[in-house]
């Protein structure tokens, strides 16, 4: 995951919640939780939809169960960097991250 991100120098590494994460502008993109699972930031809306793949949660923190805008991906729904890369555009589409980094371009 590390090497998807490191080409856009907005990426911030941060120890975070017990979970290696990923930042852009501060706000959490995605992290790297225990036993290989993804955590991924999406919009609500987004998010529901998302739960209906295969290997897809609402992610747990601690005894809370997170909105659907906090999700959990199994390693075997990223188990090559295609995949890994459909989710880490996914968060970047949720969170705006795509669309600040496309005005900033313009």
């Amino acid at each position: 995951m590390r090497a998807l991100l490191s080409a856009d120098d907005a990426i911030e590494e941060r120890r975070m919640f017990g979970t290696k994460a990923f930042l852009d502008g501060g706000r959490i993109l995605v992290g790297a939780r225990t036993g290989g699972v993804l955590l991924v930031r999406v919009d609500d809306e987004n998010g529901a939809a998302m739960l209906t793949e295969a290997g897809v949660s609402r992610a747990v923190m601690g005894s809370r169960t997170m909105s659907s805008g906090w999700l959990d991906v199994a390693p075997s729904a990223i188990e090559d960097d295609a995949a890994l890369m459909l989710w880490l555009d996914v968060a970047r589409e949720s969170t705006g991250a795509a669309v600040e980094a496309a005005s900033d371009e313009g």
